[in-house]
């Protein structure tokens, strides 16, 4: 069975926080799982390579920044809505 969007982004998201998948859940932030910028820019370049897609995300300004990452599924939403975009479906 082909790894879905969502897993593949908690397999992501894991890594930077060196968790198991299975540990990292919908509604926890970044900042639970105890990821920092270093870590989320890590973390959106991986999401960008992976879904073969750019991210319109400025570490420098995150707040301002249209890529929701207040929360795992936020983020999982996000990703989703930018494959939709990009492919043109």
């Amino acid at each position: 069975m082909a790894e879905s969007v969502k897993d593949k982004v908690i397999a992501i998201i894991a890594e930077q926080a060196v968790l198991e998948p299975s540990d990292v859940k919908d509604d926890a932030s970044l900042e639970d799982l105890g990821i920092d910028s270093l870590g989320l820019v890590e973390a959106i370049f991986a999401i960008e390579e992976t879904f073969d897609i750019s991210v319109p995300f400025n570490a420098n300004e995150p707040e301002k920044s249209e890529f929701d990452v207040s929360s795992i599924s936020a983020i999982v939403s996000a990703v989703e809505k930018l494959i939709a975009e990009q492919s043109g479906s």
